[in-house]
């Protein structure tokens, strides 16, 4: 059974008071709220737990290094991943992305090559390409989209050629909510003999993900967008590939020997993983993932799409309200506009009744160009928010409205 106010309990936060107003916390897309449980963990293994790991033949390292690999295994199982080894912990999507661009772009591309990216990115899949482009001379494609916030797949096939290497796109969009046929995205481009990454930041937490179902090359996601701790986050990539990548960064743990006449590396995933891990952050997710199985993630899925679907609703019914992304089947996400109101003075407002919005571009300012606006506000849900909640925003806002 998915008991709301049972979830809610395990948030204590989500109790608190703002401005004398019960907190409405719709900002989930930025990060999550973390349940007790994975707070619980983290503070047992710092007070019982904490030694570095891999190296230590005493007996915490022991214990930090079996709950650190047990929380990779629990990983590996969480995505579907085929094996251990191509589970790499990261800083986050961000790093993960970075990662990618830099070894793939070192070792496989060359001036004039090109990677294909959505018009719908966040900044952290477009900026490491602009940054390797400036490096290497490799090139940027975009796919479209339409006006309900689809890509344009038709266009994205007529993309490839000799020269691509990569392909790089949202599993979801931030702004849009719009889940993309990335099984599709994938298979076309491996019809053309290219690999593809997928971000999947907006995606692990709300419906079921399997990275060999998808068949992608290339997987990144966060911890704290999943209730799980910040400054940690997964790469999962297959064996072929990063078998081919050279370190991304180097220091203790990602090597075999050193001397000053040659280093070789360790083997995967620690090539990856230069320095002491956040061993306390890599259980924390561990148990932020065992918490989410323990509800279920269809159970999630079910409830957000409820959330999203009555949150439209309730919105499109507001005089003067443009919502952007309405693709059937969105997931978490809600951004919208209120005829001449600032987005910033919408955010500000909302924020002294109580209720957290995000406001901006969101770290999508070429999606906000593609739509003609500078910014929106964003609300976006988690397993633990309620229809009572989206009925206090979509108030908020109209009384917003009555203000201006």
């Amino acid at each position: 059974m998915f008991d709301i106010q049972k979830i809610r309990e395990d948030f204590p936060i989500l109790s608190r008071m703002v401005y004398n107003k019960p907190l409405v916390y719709l900002d989930n897309a930025a990060t999550t709220q973390k349940p007790l449980c994975v707070l619980d963990a983290m503070r047992e293994e710092y007070l019982n737990v904490n030694a570095n790991v891999h190296r230590g033949v005493h007996y915490l390292s022991q214990q930090a290094t079996d709950l650190h690999e047990e929380a990779r295994e629990t990983v590996r199982r969480f995505i579907n991943a085929p094996s251990t080894s191509e589970i790499i912990f990261t800083r986050g999507t961000t790093e993960g992305l970075n990662l990618v661009a830099a070894s793939f772009t070192e070792e496989m591309m060359k001036e004039g090559d090109e990677v294909i990216v959505s018009v719908m990115e966040h900044h952290s899949n477009i900026v490491p390409w602009q940054l390797q482009a400036a490096k290497k001379g490799i090139a940027i494609r975009v796919i479209p989209m339409d006006e309900t916030g689809k890509l344009d797949i038709k266009e994205y096939e007529k993309m490839f050629n000799e020269h691509t290497k990569l392909v790089s796109v949202a599993h979801v969009s931030n702004v849009l909510g719009t889940v993309n046929p990335v099984k599709q995205i994938v298979k076309i481009a491996h019809d053309h003999g290219v690999p593809a990454m997928i971000d999947g930041a907006q995606s692990t937490p709300h419906f079921r993900v399997d990275v060999q179902d998808i068949d992608c090359d290339f997987f990144v996601f966060s911890g704290h967008k999943m209730y799980g701790p910040t400054g940690i986050g997964v790469l999962y990539g297959k064996e072929q590939w990063l078998d081919k990548l050279p370190p991304y960064q180097g220091g203790g743990e990602m090597i075999e020997s050193v001397s000053f006449e040659k280093t070789t590396f360790e083997r995967l995933p620690f090539k990856f993983e230069a320095g002491t891990p956040d061993y306390v952050a890599t259980h924390g997710l561990a148990t932020a993932i065992k918490y989410i199985e323990n509800i279920g993630i269809d159970n999630i899925s079910r409830h957000e799409q409820e959330l999203t679907e009555y949150c439209m609703k309730r919105l499109e019914a507001i005089d003067g309200m443009r919502l952007f992304g309405t693709v059937k089947g969105k997931d978490a996400v809600v951004s919208f506009l209120v005829g001449n109101i600032h987005h910033l003075d919408m955010g500000t407002l909302l924020d002294r009744l109580g209720i957290a919005v995000r406001t901006g571009h969101h770290c999508a300012q070429p999606l906000m160009d593609r739509l003609g606006i500078q910014g929106t506000v964003r609300a976006s849900f988690a397993l633990y928010n309620t229809k009572e909640e989206i009925d206090v925003l979509a108030n908020g806002i109209e009384r917003v409205v009555k203000m201006f």
